[in-house]
């Protein structure tokens, strides 16, 4: 896995050649001016070197491609498009084919919009279930994350469209996003954070790498040399271009000379001028600036292929394909006395105002105007033959006092790269328009009679999009309190009840023992009400399984001690502990473990066979479906090494694989591992290389991959709690010994089901001193505009800012509905925390760094350097 696969679309790599001519051919000025975009969308081009200027757009679940003529910040609809499954959706079908089908489409969608790069997929790792665009991210687990991106990335470039797979790197909350350090053992960076990144470059090349805005290890990730240069592409070999995130820019010239190309949106020409400045004194090399425009040149002759290409969509082809997405990536957590699937002639009745109003995707940039959208209320009349009786239960938007969420009243974080529209367009409820809305209490009364009237109800509930959006964290892990009343109160009427979740993580569920089934429905896309109404009826066999761990509560979630951090900085002192890797180990009880999923007939494990050959572990096994419907079943290995000398997991995924059976038949099942794969980082070890053709060895750096040698023990799983088959084979392991240095961390300790990672045993896992949480005062370049408060001119500058921001988005407007918009909030946050030094780069040239500069210098009372600023000339500010 850690050589690169070919068959993959050759993208920069085949244009370098010709782009490096032309770049020869360059100004300085037309270079410098290639490094940032042309507006919020598009590239540079250069007219006279036919270099096309090319389109960017999100999304990684449909495509998110603005009209021309509405505003760059996207809160108007973009082109009509396929809304496929969310990422939490789409990982939980563990299907790489599929994925690959779904990126197809996507490409499809984009070359007939002549957008060149599709901006994602998103691949962070799930570090806590509260991050706010979870959603938009696949797993826990690196592994799973890094197949399932490869196979996205294979399936959108193979119709000659690029990627961006991001946030490159550790962006694991909202909070504080453009600004947040995060401090973290390099051991973990590279096993869980860097890991799904690493197998989906190396596999697919997705054409652009995007980074993301928050700092690693006191570096922003647009300036970390070690991440983009040493790490990105001297051992990945990666061949694409490195592109920001939308204002993730921080001093460019360093930028540059770490290894990023290309900054979005444009900067209004400050920063070429400061790129021309340092080229101009020798402190950046003109070759470094040639590179990296010659990597830009290439993705621009990339795109000049799309222009004029004739490319059919068949939309109805894509839902079809959305559909099928939807119900493939299910999870049946529970489902007592096999109340589903449903009998046709049963008596029901259809609760949740989601079934006509359904909650299909997040908000936040990913945002998809779907081409139709399909409820499930009316799938279901549509399958019965009749319309199902009816109650709301609860309001999506606040039509009586206090209906509101406590939750979106919570805390508020950070910003939103490209951005969106609202979800939340509110909606009619029950009762006669212009009628009395009726009260919380009436609307469950309401329901709880209806579900005495039948045989079972179908009840539908989740997370309203204000709760989870980009650009801010989840205040809480609880659904709704009246969703969870009205659950308590139906069950209790009708036991008969099954409960369909839509929602982009984990939630607690306090009423799992009182409901006799749950399908975790994620956010499903436009076809999810029709998906759903196959699951509940049986034309469609569950066979989804969690990519994250259902926690009971918060407290129990390993790194909530240290979420979302302190200040400017968040410390991930639970290290490998990550999802399943602490859970398992602690035996801890969740609500349902990494990789459970049910259906509707069951499957038997036997015969495991092992052998060892080539540098591989080839694991055998035959699996029977014991039951009368066919199905899918996902079979999971781990791998535990028995009496390790490091600290490392209990057990950690190493190999899957999705098998459909008929009722009754039996298959035999490869899953290979490379032995590579078992290793582990070891960032004291010396790492030598020989010369070709010498016998001489030179030091390279520190830091190698390791097998650990000795036993270890295959397990074969249906969930990583249910583990089915296991054998054990002893491992060489590598020719290189395992430093002394690694055997002293310990690492961080469990006692009585909590993780306990003192400040010694941080720092032993960094090898350094913990870093000082960075004070607020003085002022600079990266302090948020929330973070002003204590200065009169930063009271006033904030003031001036949120009042712009109103007028801009309507908010004025918006009434009590602003208060349930995501969009709305997003961009509140956006606001609040906003570095400094973005809002000269979005102010298009209106705002300059000199004048922030003399901002800043009233605001830390520096009245000496507010006179030298406003009596000195032209000056370059850092």
């Amino acid at each position: 896995m850690r050589q690169s696969v070919n068959g993959h679309h050759p993208g920069l790599r085949a244009k370098h050649n010709e782009a490096a001519a032309l770049v020869s051919q360059m100004t300085l000025d037309e270079k410098a001016g290639f490094c940032s975009g042309s507006d919020f969308w598009h590239l540079e081009g250069c007219e006279r070197l036919d270099v096309t200027s090319i389109m960017v757009t999100d999304g990684p679940h449909g495509l998110r491609k603005q009209d021309a003529s509405v505003d760059h910040a996207g809160l108007h609809k973009s082109i009509p498009a396929t809304c496929f499954p969310t990422a939490c959706a789409l990982a939980s079908s563990w299907n790489t084919d599929l994925l690959k089908q779904v990126g197809e489409a996507l490409g499809r969608e984009a070359a007939a919009e002549d957008v060149t790069v599709l901006l994602g997929p998103g691949v962070n790792i799930k570090r806590h279930p509260l991050c706010g665009r979870n959603f938009e991210y696949y797993s826990e687990d690196p592994l799973l994350t890094g197949q399932l991106a490869a196979a996205f990335i294979n399936g959108v470039q193979s119709q000659g469209v690029g990627t961006s797979i991001k946030h490159y790197a550790l962006n694991n909350q909202e909070y504080r996003r453009m600004q947040v350090d995060v401090i973290a053992d390099e051991r973990s960076i590279r096993e869980i954070y860097l890991r799904g990144f690493e197998i989906a470059i190396k596999t697919a090349q997705p054409w652009t790498v995007m980074c993301s805005y928050n700092r690693i290890n006191g570096t922003y990730a647009s300036e970390h040399d070690w991440l983009l240069n040493q790490v990105l592409r001297d051992e990945w070999g990666f061949e694409g271009l490195v592109v920001t995130d939308w204002g993730a820019a921080n001093d460019r010239v360093k930028g540059l000379a770490a290894g990023l190309d290309l900054e979005m949106p444009a900067s209004g020409g400050v920063n070429d001028q400061r790129i021309k400045d340092s080229v101009g004194a020798g402190d950046l090399l003109e070759a470094r600036l040639d590179l990296a425009v010659t990597r830009l040149v290439s993705l621009g002759l990339l795109g000049g292929e799309l222009t004029g290409r004739s490319q059919e969509v068949d939309w109805q082809a894509h839902h079809n394909l959305a559909r099928q997405a939807a119900a493939e990536s299910a999870v049946l957590l529970k489902n007592d006395k096999k109340l589903l699937p449903l009998n046709k002639g049963s008596k029901i009745a259809v609760i949740g105002e989601f079934a006509k109003q359904p909650r299909y995707q997040g908000a936040g940039s990913s945002q998809v105007n779907p081409q139709q959208l399909d409820n499930a209320y009316d799938a279901l009349a549509a399958f019965l033959g009749e319309a199902p009786a009816y109650a709301p239960g609860y309001y999506l938007t606040s039509r009586v006092k206090g209906s509101l969420p406590d939750q979106a009243e919570g805390s508020l974080q950070s910003g939103a790269e490209g951005s969106s529209q609202s979800q939340a367009e509110g909606s009619l409820q029950s009762g006669a328009e212009g009628s009395t809305p009726l009260t919380e209490e009436q609307l469950i009364a309401e329901a709880v009679a209806l579900a005495h009237e039948v045989e079972v109800v179908v009840l539908f509930a989740g997370l309203p999009a204000i709760y989870e959006s980009e650009g801010f964290d989840r205040a809480n892990m609880q659904m709704p309190a009246q969703h969870n009343r009205l659950i308590e109160a139906v069950c209790n009427a009708n036991p008969n009840t099954a409960v369909l979740l839509f929602n982009g993580g984990p939630v607690e569920l306090p009423w799992l023992h009182q409901v006799a089934a749950i399908l975790e429905m994620y956010l499903p896309g436009e076809a999810g009400g029709s998906a759903a109404v196959d699951l509940i009826y049986g034309q469609a066999n569950p066979s989804g399984k969690l990519a994250e761990t259902f926690p009971r509560q918060l407290d129990d979630v390993p790194a909530h001690q240290w979420f979302p951090g302190d200040g400017r900085q968040v410390q991930y002192r639970e290290g490998l502990h990550v999802g399943y890797r602490y859970f398992d180990e602690a035996a801890e009880q969740v609500l349902f473990p990494f990789g459970h999923g049910l259906g509707y007939t069951q499957f038997g494990y036997a015969d495991l066979q092992v052998d060892e050959q080539e540098g591989q572990l080839n694991c055998q096994l035959a699996l029977t479906n014991q039951g009368g419907l066919a199905g899918a079943e996902v079979v999971q290995l781990y791998i535990h090494k028995v009496g390790s000398e490091v600290w490392r997991p209990q057990q950690e995924l190493k190999a899957f694989a999705k098998v459909m059976l008929a009722p009754g038949e039996t298959k035999r099942v490869m899953l290979t591992v490379d032995i590579d794969d078992l290793a582990i980082y070891d960032k004291w070890q010396d790492r030598w290389e020989v010369k070709p053709g010498e016998d001489d060895f030179s030091w390279i750096g520190q830091g190698a991959w390791l097998v650990e040698p000795g036993e270890y023990e295959i397990r074969v799983a249906a969930s990583s709690q249910d583990i089915r088959l296991r054998q054990s084979v002893q491992l060489a392991g590598s020719q290189g010994l395992l430093s002394d240095a690694i055997r002293r961390v310990t690492g961080p300790t469990i006692n009585q089901g909590r993780l306990q990672v003192d400040d010694e045993t941080f720092a032993a896992m960094l090898d350094r001193p913990l870093p000082e949480v960075e004070p607020v005062r003085p002022y600079h370049l990266n302090t948020s505009l929330g973070d002003l408060g204590g200065s009169w001119v930063g009271r006033l500058l904030m003031k001036r800012a949120m009042k712009r921001f109103r007028r801009n988005f309507n908010v004025d407007n918006a009434g009590d509905r602003g208060k349930e918009d995501p969009a709305i909030k997003m961009f509140e946050e956006m606001t609040k925390t906003m570095p400094l030094r973005t809002m000269v780069l979005f102010s298009q040239g209106k705002l300059s760094f000199r004048m922030l500069a003399l901002l800043l210098a009233l605001m830390n009372h520096q009245y000496l350097e507010v006179l030298r600023l406003l009596l000195g000339g032209r000056e370059k500010w850092q």
